[in-house]
């Protein structure tokens, strides 16, 4: 299993997301976006899988999908499409 970090446009975003991970039995909670991510809103989902997820989670709006590398280490892995 990896870990992400998932950030979102907004809240509600979030919610969306932490639930569709939660209904395909993804272990995911919502915390707050690390000090070195920047988000829109300030909320994250942090989940456990094989993959990224980002298929999944399109229809949250993500901003970014990022792979944790260890303890305030990340890199990019999935940029979601910005609002134009």
């Amino acid at each position: 299993m990896k870990e992400f970090i998932a950030t979102f446009h907004t809240h509600a975003d979030a919610i969306v997301a932490h639930r569709t991970l939660t209904d395909k039995a993804i272990d995911a909670r919502m915390m707050p976006v690390p000090r070195k991510l920047s988000s829109s809103c300030g909320t994250c989902v942090r989940y456990s899988a094989d993959e990224s997820c980002a298929e999944e989670l399109k229809t949250a709006d993500f901003e970014t999908i990022y792979n944790v590398e260890g303890i305030g280490k990340y890199s990019v892995l999935v940029k979601g499409e910005e609002d134009d």
